[in-house]
């Protein structure tokens, strides 16, 4: 398939298709004689695999070592489980920094009378 059909195929960007290819997730795909990229269904397979690694947070380089491992064919549940276990612990520090950003911007607020008056709280705290 053409790479406007994979795009419409997994709800991805042709241009992020592109750039995905640029920095080596995809491979560089088959050509027709005429020049143009052939996507396979592995092609496919992948890209789907990167966008819902993606959507659960997992970095570009945390997805280069999964596909790495997978790549090889010389990995274990264990190998995938370190990985995702340091995933999980960047996703809970996350949390906590914004469990925290939102407790200030709470107490922040709960001091702005909402009035049409000139001093406010928030932007008092935003200039420090």
């Amino acid at each position: 398939m053409k790479r406007g059909k994979l795009a419409s195929s997994t709800g991805c960007n042709s241009e992020t298709i592109r750039y995905y290819e640029k920095i080596g997730l995809l491979p560089e795909p088959d050509r027709t004689e005429s020049g143009h990229r052939i996507y396979s269904s592995e092609d496919q397979k992948r890209l789907r695999f990167i966008l819902r690694g993606r959507e659960l947070g997992f970095s570009i380089e945390e997805l280069r070592d999964l596909l790495g491992l997978v790549d090889t064919n010389d990995y274990t549940c264990a190998d995938i489980l370190t990985v995702t276990t340091k995933h999980i612990a960047v996703i809970d520090a996350k949390i906590s920094d914004l469990q925290r950003i939102k407790s200030s911007l709470d107490e922040t607020v709960s001091r702005c009378s909402g009035d049409d008056v000139p001093e406010c709280p928030v932007i008092d705290d935003l200039f420090g």
